[in-house]
């Protein structure tokens, strides 16, 4: 899955980075923990350079907000606040909310 962008309250536009394994078959894997970045010109320069965004170099992107992972679909969700600044709880929901219809969209994993 390719990452996708999202636009929150107060016209905060967020990168959204599914962290997922890519699998021979070429079926789409649906991820259960998404990286969260500020939409910057440095991070959109660095979504094409993948390993730049992996998790051991995640904390020092200064517009790395944390991730959040979907413990059980609908029900069970952890925000993880490792980088340099946070998500306020309203924001979370809302990038839960957002993150849950991407996930409900099989179309949209495509774009």
């Amino acid at each position: 899955m390719k990452p996708f962008f999202i636009t929150i309250a107060n016209n905060l536009t967020l990168i959204i980075t599914p962290d997922s394994d890519a699998h021979a078959d070429g079926h789409p894997v649906l991820t259960y923990t998404y990286g969260i970045y500020r939409r910057d010109t440095s991070t959109l320069g660095e979504l094409n350079q993948s390993d730049k965004l992996l998790q051991v170099n995640r904390k020092d992107n200064p517009d790395y907000l944390g991730c959040i992972t979907f413990e059980q679909p609908g029900k069970v969700f952890s925000y993880v606040a490792d980088g340099e600044d946070e998500l306020s709880p309203d924001e979370v929901l809302e990038v839960i909310e957002e993150i849950s219809r991407f996930r409900n969209t099989p179309q949209m994993w495509l774009i």
